[in-house]
């Protein structure tokens, strides 16, 4: 997992930030966290497959179902 440093962060920012971690019932660091992930990554986000698969459709719709062979495969031989 990475990490970050964060230099020359307000006073009035880390007591807000240390707060309203209080007020959440977590420690300031998980707060962080938490906020970077909700900014970096929303709820709402397009995500790629999705985008792609919209653009198939309105391309002309194409099946994406594939049947899967379910049949047993020989193990490999080394003779």
């Amino acid at each position: 997992m990475s990490s970050i440093t964060v230099r020359n962060l307000p006073e009035e920012t880390h007591r807000a930030l240390r707060v309203r971690a209080a007020l959440a019932g977590r420690s300031t660091e998980a707060e962080v966290r938490a906020i970077l992930e909700s900014i970096a990554r929303p709820e709402g986000r397009i995500k790629l497959g999705s985008l792609l698969a919209e653009i198939g459709q309105q391309a002309g719709g194409f099946d994406l179902e594939i049947e899967r062979d379910k049949s047993p495969t020989e193990p490999m031989r080394f003779e």
